[in-house]
């Protein structure tokens, strides 16, 4: 049987900076929430997602997955250099 290379699991590093361009949008939110808890996981305190500006679609996401995480203690726009409202930069517990 072939198998769709599409259907297999993609391995993300997880460092202090996640950049949503290469996940498919159906995607974000569950990918955004496994990033997070391995984030937490490995002690991060300090990281910024990019999702781009767009039309806010990915922020939204980012954001409404960002308000139900326990371990989120804080989250805003990047500052301009590192982004501006095309990323968002979270404070974790």
């Amino acid at each position: 049987m072939w198998n769709d290379p599409f259907d297999e699991p993609v391995r993300v590093p997880v460092t202090d900076v996640f950049d949503l361009h290469t996940v498919p949008p159906r995607d974000v939110e569950a990918v955004v929430e496994e990033y997070l808890a391995e984030a937490n996981r490995l002690g991060l305190k300090a990281i910024r997602i990019i999702h781009g500006r767009g039309i806010g679609v990915q922020r939204e996401i980012v954001r409404k997955v960002l308000e139900r995480t326990p371990f989120v203690q804080s989250f805003g726009d990047a500052p301009a250099e590192a982004g501006g409202w095309g990323a968002t930069v979270i404070t974790l517990l």
